[in-house]
C-alpha cells in the first residue's frame, strides 16, 4: 500500500496555511487530495515572492507536497457545480473561508452531505463561526497575541515579550484537522455516515498551548501551591564560544549537572541538591550565579560532552543552515531531497510518523496552478471537448 489512507479522496479548497498543512499531511499517509485554487495567481500563498523559483515558494511547496491542482473559477455557476460533483464522490471536503463564503458558493457541509452522506466536511476558521470576532481577517501571529503564545516569550534578562517567528499556529491547526478527518473517518468505517469538524485556530492555539503554558490558570482554587512555570525554568545558557540549552528535572540530573561542571561538592549542598530546594527563589538565584560562571569558562562543545556523560538532556543552540547535517538528523534520515521539474531540487523534511505495516511514500510533487486540471476533470467525467469550452469560457485555468 501506498500508505494508511490509500484510496481516500480529499477535495481541498483551503488556503494559506492550515488546511494545506492538514491536507498534506493526509496526502502523505496515502489520500489523494485534490487542491481546488482560483485560475491565474491560485492559492493565496503562492503569492509570497521570498525563496521562489519556476512558479513555486519555498512556503507554497512546504504545504503542498503530493497534492494534484485544479484550477477552476468557483464562483461562476459552471465551476461550482464541477467542484459539487467532485466532492460528491469525494470522501473529505476542507476549507478555510470566511465563516458564510462557501454557503454564498453553493457548496454549505449540509447540503454537501445530503448529496454524500459518508462525506467528512471540515471548516476552518480563524475566530469561529460565531462571535465578536468571528468576521475579522485573521493571521497566525494575530491569533498568537491574542491567546496568550506572545505574552508567554519573556527571556528573564531582556524583560519584553516576542512573537513565535514561525506560523506555530497554523501549523498546530493543521495537525488538529488532520487528526480530527482521521478520527472521522475512522467513525464511518463503523457508523457508515459522514459527519461536519468545525476547527479555528483560537481554540487549536489554546489547546496547544494549554498543559504547559498555562499552568497557573488551571487549577482555580486559592490554596493552590505556587511555582515557577516551564517558561521561567526554560532558559540558554552562554558558554565560552557558544550557547546550549540543559534541562536537569529530576534529582539525578540534576547531581549529574553538578558533576559535569566539575563541582561535586554542590551533591552535598542542602540548599541545591533537591528538586524543590533548587526552585526556592533564594535558592536558585545563588545557585543560577554558580552555574553561570562555571559554564562560563567552558567551550561549548566541552560543556556539551560532559553533560551528556552525565546523563542530563543537553543540545547545542545549532544555526538553521546546521540543522541539514545535525547528527541526528543524518541518522533519522529526517530531511528527504527530490526534483521538482521547475523549482529544481528542494530538500523538505520527511514525515515524522513512520508506519510500518502501511510504510507511506510521500508523493514527490508540488503542484503548480492548474497543472492536474484536465487529468482530475477527466477522471471526473467530463470529455475533451467539455473541458475545452470550460477553458474557452474562462472557467477553468
Amino acid at each position: 500500500m501506498a500508505g494508511p489512507l490509500e484510496g481516500i479522496r480529499v477535495i481541498d479548497l483551503s488556503q494559506m496555511a492550515t488546511g494545506p498543512v492538514a491536507t498534506m499531511m493526509l496526502a502523505d499517509q496515502g489520500a489523494d487530495v485534490i487542491k481546488v485554487e482560483p485560475p491565474g495567481l491560485g492559492d493565496r500563498l503562492r503569492a509570497i515572492p521570498s525563496f521562489s523559483k519556476g512558479g513555486l515558494n519555498a512556503f507554497t511547496i512546504g504545504c503542498n507536497r503530493g497534492k494534484r491542482s485544479l484550477a477552476i473559477d468557483m464562483t461562476s455557476p459552471q465551476g461550482s457545480e464541477i467542484v459539487r460533483r467532485l466532492i460528491k464522490d469525494a470522501d473529505v471536503f476542507v476549507q478555510n473561508f470566511r465563516p458564510g463564503v462557501v454557503e454564498r458558493l453553493g457548496l454549505d457541509p449540509v447540503l454537501l452531505r445530503s448529496d454524500n452522506p459518508r462525506l467528512v466536511t471540515v471548516s476552518i476558521t480563524g475566530y469561529g463561526r460565531e462571535g465578536p470576532m468571528a468576521d475579522r481577517p485573521v493571521f497566525d501571529p494575530v491569533i498568537q497575541a491574542i491567546t496568550g503564545h506572545i505574552a508567554l516569550q519573556v527571556n528573564p534578562d531582556i524583560p519584553f515579550p516576542d512573537l513565535i517567528r514561525h506560523a506555530l499556529v497554523d501549523k498546530a491547526t493543521g495537525c488538529y484537522v488532520a487528526q480530527a478527518v482521521s478520527a472521522a473517518l475512522y467513525h464511518r468505517e463503523r457508523s457508515g455516515a459522514g459527519q461536519h469538524i468545525d476547527i479555528s485556530m483560537v481554540d487549536a492555539s489554546l489547546a496547544f498551548l494549554w498543559p504547559d503554558g498555562m499552568m497557573p490558570y488551571t487549577l482555580l482554587d486559592a490554596d493552590v501551591r505556587t511555582g515557577p512555570t516551564l517558561a521561567e525554568v526554560y532558559s540558554l545558557t552562554q558558554c565560552a564560544d557558544g550557547q546550549l540549552v540543559y534541562f536537569a528535572g529530576t534529582v539525578e540530573q540534576l547531581l549529574g549537572l553538578y558533576r559535569a561542571l566539575g563541582h561535586p561538592e554542590w551533591c552535598d549542598e542542602p540548599r541545591f541538591n533537591s528538586v524543590a530546594e533548587r526552585l526556592n527563589p533564594a535558592n536558585s538565584e545563588l545557585l543560577g550565579g554558580l552555574l553561570a560562571d562555571a559554564f562560563a569558562v567552558l567551550p561549548v562543545a566541552a560543556a556539551v560532552q560532559a553533560l551528556v556523560e552525565h546523563d542530563v538532556p543537553c543540545g547545542l543552540v545549532t544555526a538553521q543552515a546546521d540543522v541539514p547535517s545535525q547528527v541526528q538528523v543524518v541518522a533519522n534520515e529526517s530531511l528527504m531531497e527530490f526534483e521538482l521539474p521547475t523549482a529544481g531540487r528542494v530538500r523538505l523534511p520527511h514525515p515524522p510518523a513512520r508506519f510500518g505495516t502501511t510504510p507511506n511514500a510521500p508523493k514527490r510533487i508540488v503542484p503548480l496552478v492548474g497543472e492536474h486540471s484536465d487529468e482530475v476533470l477527466r477522471q471526473a467525467g467530463l470529455s475533451g471537448d467539455e473541458i475545452a469550452r470550460l477553458r474557452s469560457d474562462g472557467v477553468l485555468g
